[in-house]
């Protein structure tokens, strides 16, 4: 009677190393499975991470080519003209006389700045009015 004991006790013996076994492989394959999951998932991170920078440098390359150089030229250009070589070509102020614009002398409508060489006597008239007698003449 013993055999039979010594045998089931044997046979339970190897069915539990069995299951251990398996429950072992299954564990190590699961394993292998999340490690492969994560790797891929970091290619994935790494390779949507170069194209999001792929995109984002490419735009902004753009902005600066269409937008900034731009306006980096003009402030070039303007960096090299020289303002003060002769300042009252620019901007300046010139009062009405009896002899130039009669007609704008004391009227609040007088602007009288010279821009770029051309004067703006006021925004009714820019050129200012031929007679003494302007239509739109306003006391200060």
């Amino acid at each position: 009677m013993e055999d039979w004991q010594k045998s089931f006790f044997e046979m339970l013996e190897e069915a539990t190393h069995e299951v251990e076994q398996f429950f072992i492989e299954v564990t190590e394959e699961a394993l292998e499975a999340v490690d492969a999951f994560f790797e891929l998932s970091f290619e994935l991170s790494e390779e949507i991470t170069a194209q999001v920078q792929n995109t984002f440098v490419n735009d902004l390359d753009r902005f600066l080519n269409e937008l900034v150089e731009p306006m980096f030229d003009v402030y070039l250009e303007l960096e090299e003209l020289d303002f003060t070589d002769q300042p009252d070509q620019y901007v300046h102020y010139v009062e009405p006389t009896s002899q130039k614009h009669p007609a704008c002398m004391g009227c609040r409508n007088y602007h009288g700045h010279v821009y770029g060489g051309n004067l703006l006597v006021c925004g009714m008239h820019p050129s200012g009015w031929d007679d003494a007698n302007c239509p739109d003449w306003e006391t200060h």
